[in-house]
């Protein structure tokens, strides 16, 4: 059994939910820290409902340094997952300091406490909005970053952070280094198995199957498919979605890689986590209408500036050194968000 203790930032949140369920059943002590801006404390309850586990929850914002300091001293924590960033790439245009100051300010306070108390394992939630517009459909790792809003502009400079902390650790030959692993998602998707915890966004939702799936239990009234003129089999955007749970996954791969041999002394290192295929907006409705039974009322409307016509991961690096691969299929995740969304047709707040 592994006693080694994980502090999961935003861990109430969708994707740090999901993270915290996985790294109690593989045995890891979980402290959560998320101030609930965009989360609530309903979904670690049922985290530990779903596990019959426990974990420790702090509300702090990781900004407050002397708050996050707090916690260090009082938990032996080894390692960090990083969960805690504003994501809503529209909202980041309307509203960039906040996102330069949540997501970038808050990585600075955090990796400053966690080098003053020598935890220095970082799994990074980073996004594949970080490549931007590179004229290609499958993104490998090494191509060039170019992010064209603010939220992947955030992610982006983390990054950029994160590779600086590392060099100047080999740099000065550091006893204890850094070892970081920047985890690039495509399109999360879908819930836990059991329905009691999935995606509850705070007011419209931003992503398409969220969207979807309220639609279908009668909450939204209508989709909206933004452009079907795109260079494509159905002239609709091509994305790679991921299931929530095969994300978080590659996270617990994650954590054993940095504590393993294979990552060397040290290092930060970039990992996209894709299913390594596309599918259509139309195909994502298709297949919601075919696993559940349900009609979707959607309309076309214009296309939306700086949306890509496909866009899909190269998970090659990520099934080489992490050892992991994305295992279900699009009908899973359709079917994993419709049980979550009938369960749970106002999300928590019952």
């Amino acid at each position: 059994m592994n006693q080694q203790t994980i502090l999961v930032t935003g861990g109430a949140g969708y994707i740090g939910s999901h993270a915290c369920i996985e790294l109690l059943q593989a045995g890891f002590n979980v402290v959560v820290v998320d101030n609930l801006c965009n989360s609530k404390t309903e979904a670690l309850s049922r985290v530990q409902q779903i596990t019959d586990k426990t974990l420790t929850f702090y509300q702090h914002d990781i900004r407050d340094k002397a708050a996050l300091a707090d916690i260090f001293a009082k938990e032996a924590i080894s390692s960090v997952m990083h969960f805690a960033g504003l994501k809503a790439v529209g909202e980041s245009c309307e509203k960039p300091a906040l996102y330069y100051h949540n997501n970038v300010y808050g990585t600075l306070v955090l990796t400053e406490v966690m080098a003053e108390a020598n935890v220095k394992q970082l799994v990074f939630s980073s996004s594949a909005t970080v490549y931007g517009e590179c004229g290609c459909t499958q993104y490998a790792e090494n191509f060039p970053l170019g992010p064209i809003n603010p939220y992947g502009r955030s992610k982006a400079m983390v990054e950029d952070i994160l590779r600086d902390l590392s060099a100047a650790d080999t740099i000065n030959q550091a006893k204890s280094p850094w070892k970081i692993a920047l985890l690039r998602y495509f399109n999360p998707i879908g819930a836990h198995e059991s329905g009691l915890i999935g995606e509850d966004p705070n007011g419209i939702p931003n992503n398409l199957l969220p969207y979807i799936a309220q639609v279908a239990i009668g909450k939204l009234t209508q989709l909206s498919v933004f452009g079907n003129d795109y260079p494509t089999p159905d002239g609709t955007g091509i994305r790679d979605y991921i299931h929530v749970v095969d994300l978080v996954k590659g996270h617990i791969k994650a954590i054993a890689t940095l504590e393993g041999d294979a990552f060397g002394p040290g290092g930060c290192k970039a990992y996209n986590l894709g299913t390594g295929r596309g599918y259509s907006v139309l195909e994502i409705i298709d297949t919601f209408q075919k696993v559940t039974g349900q009609a979707i009322n959607y309309k076309i409307a214009p296309r939306r500036a700086g949306d890509l016509a496909e866009c899909f991961a190269n998970p090659e690096l990520a099934l080489k050194e992490l050892d992991w691969q994305a295992e279900k299929n699009l009908a899973d995740m359709v079917a994993d968000t419709w049980n979550w969304q009938t369960k749970n047709p106002q999300g928590y707040m019952q």
